[in-house]
């Protein structure tokens, strides 16, 4: 327990005392985020954020658990694979085939290195089922969508950072539970990182944290849910990191299903994220940011509760939980459909 608050402090002091001279040298490259369309700043934003994260996240844990951890090296491979994607896309730009190569690229590492999905709880005959090979492939899938689903939030000032927070806590709790230490420690430096850069990235933000930094974050999250939330004890240990990581996963999920409905391109952008919808009800930035936090931490707080239920009680209780977000998308909006663009059956 003292490893989990020292390396959280460390990276939190770390990322306080990093960010500012990243956002000074984002300045010099001229790595600014500029207003678009879709934007809600108004003029240029320093980016490459995600570097000061990257450093206050890798310096506690190499210290504390060095590389003789296949995950700690795989993890520590597929973050430099992102920091340097980051960094060419904050700073040139890059198609999104190439990123998501290169995304790809970082979860491969991760598995080549060690860490995959090998076994998950049955809950309907008790004990675990072993993936075998099946298991490399469904690693990668599941670490290449977080990081989308973590780059996808990233749409107000501190919004991804305040979210990742949380699921790392979250994750952290679960872990620590389960008395899986390196998950635990992980998810303590990420939460410690994250929440040293919101001192930055606060609305009105002072720097942004780049594809670098939502990149980053999200394959750390996806890492440490492979390490440690997959192999709870929980009746459906697939629930927990999915409610963990919840915001993201479902906001994406309802991104999906509202183009298709439009009959739009689901890889297309548009402005019906949950974020947009609240701006529109005329929250402002901050009250929408503090909104989501708020669903976020009590879908982490289910995750916890899902680790100490049976099967019954955890079923009953997610699609208790699933209608209710369901209701509330419709009522937001983020599951609009535009009249005269519905798909036609």
């Amino acid at each position: 327990m003292l490893t989990i608050f020292l390396v959280f402090l460390l990276a939190l002091i770390l990322a306080l005392f990093l960010t500012p001279p990243v956002r000074r040298l984002a300045i010099r490259l001229g790595a600014l985020d500029r207003p678009v369309s879709r934007s809600v700043h108004t003029h240029p934003i320093p980016r490459l954020g995600g570097l000061a994260m990257v450093g206050a996240f890798l310096l506690p844990l190499v210290l504390t658990q060095g590389f003789a951890d296949e995950t700690v090296r795989g993890v520590v491979a597929g973050t430099l694979v992102l920091v340097v994607l980051g960094w060419l896309d904050d700073t040139r730009g890059l198609k999104p085939g190439v990123k998501f190569l290169g995304q790809t690229l970082a979860a491969v590492l991760l598995v080549a290195l060690g860490t995959s999905i090998d076994w998950v709880t049955d809950p309907w005959h008790g004990g675990m089922f072993f993936l075998g090979a099946w298991g490399y492939p469904l690693t990668v899938f599941w670490v290449v969508a977080i990081i989308n689903v973590v780059n996808l939030i990233d749409g107000l000032d501190g919004l991804a950072a305040g979210i990742s927070a949380i699921a790392a806590t979250t994750l952290m709790v679960v872990a620590w539970q389960q008395g899986q230490a390196l998950a635990a420690v992980m998810a303590a430096g990420l939460a410690g990182s994250a929440l040293g850069f919101l001192r930055y990235n606060f609305n009105p933000a002072r720097i942004f944290m780049g594809d670098t930094g939502s990149m980053f974050l999200g394959f750390v999250l996806a890492a440490i849910s492979v390490d440690g939330a997959l192999k709870s004890t929980a009746a459906l240990a697939l629930a927990v990191p999915v409610l963990a990581l919840g915001l993201p996963i479902f906001d994406t999920f309802f991104a999906i299903v509202r183009r298709y409905l439009n009959g739009q391109p689901i890889y297309l952008p548009d402005k019906g994220h949950l974020h947009h919808r609240l701006l529109d009800l005329g929250l402002t930035q901050r009250q929408a940011v503090l909104v989501m936090y708020s669903i976020a931490a009590l879908l982490g707080l289910s995750a916890v509760l899902i680790t100490r239920t049976n099967l019954t009680q955890s079923l009953a209780f997610l699609f208790t939980l699933t209608g209710s977000l369901l209701i509330g998308a419709k009522k937001v909006g983020v599951l609009e459909v535009h009249q005269g663009h519905a798909i036609k059956k």
